[in-house]
Parts: structure tokens; sequence; C-alpha cells
């Protein structure tokens, strides 16, 4: 991830939680809220009731591949914030992907006409 560091610190995430706008879908809920820096700063959270950590940590991967492949598009600036939700733990890859992209789009974090990687 190019411009983009991790969010770390609890007060961070809180903040972001209580200050930030947010949506969700089906398989995950997106905060953000502007940083006043050049480059984003990210955070996943996948909570311990979706299972073993084996299962979380492939969520976490999948999330942060599907933000790094589309960072290009991602509005720079923010702090952002995926949590994973209940259904994530069955959803196809292609389907979490087009279920972030469109919460970035509603939360106008994110420009379709600048893509990542090429599938």
């Amino acid at each position: 991830m190019k411009t983009t560091s991790s969010l770390t610190r609890n007060h961070e995430f809180r903040r972001l939680y209580s200050k930030g706008k947010n949506t969700a879908s089906k398989y995950a809920a997106v905060y953000c809220r502007r940083n006043g820096k050049s480059g984003n700063r990210l955070g996943v959270t996948v909570s311990a009731k979706l299972g073993g950590a084996v299962q979380r940590n492939k969520i976490r991967r999948r999330l942060k591949e599907i933000y790094r492949l589309n960072e290009p598009g991602v509005a720079a600036g923010y702090d952002i914030v995926i949590v994973a939700r209940q259904a994530s733990r069955i959803a196809k890859y292609s389907e979490l992907e087009a279920s972030v992209l469109y919460l970035f789009r509603k939360l106008g974090i994110f420009d379709e006409s600048i893509r990542g990687a090429v599938k």
C-alpha cells in the first residue's frame, strides 16, 4: 500500500466510530473521516464472533487485498476502518469486493475512473 499506513491505536478507532461517516452492507461496514494528512490510514477489524484465528485472518487478508488493489481510486487524506460482518465468512471474494467498493462509492471516497491492478 503506497500512501496508506495502518490505524493501530484504540482511540483512533473510537474517534472514527463516533465522529466519522459510516455505511454498511451485508458483508461489511465502512467508517471514514478526513485526517488532514496527504495519505490514508486503514484499519480492518474482524470480531472473534466470526470464527477462529484462521477464519478471521482470511477475512482480514481479503479485505486488505481489496483495498490494496483499488487503492489508486481511493481519495487521499482519510482514515478508513472496514469492519467485517457475519456474512463475510461465507462470501466469495468477488461479492466481498463489490460490496466494499459500493460502500466506498456511497461514502464518496472512491473514483471509479481510476482502477488499480487489472484482473
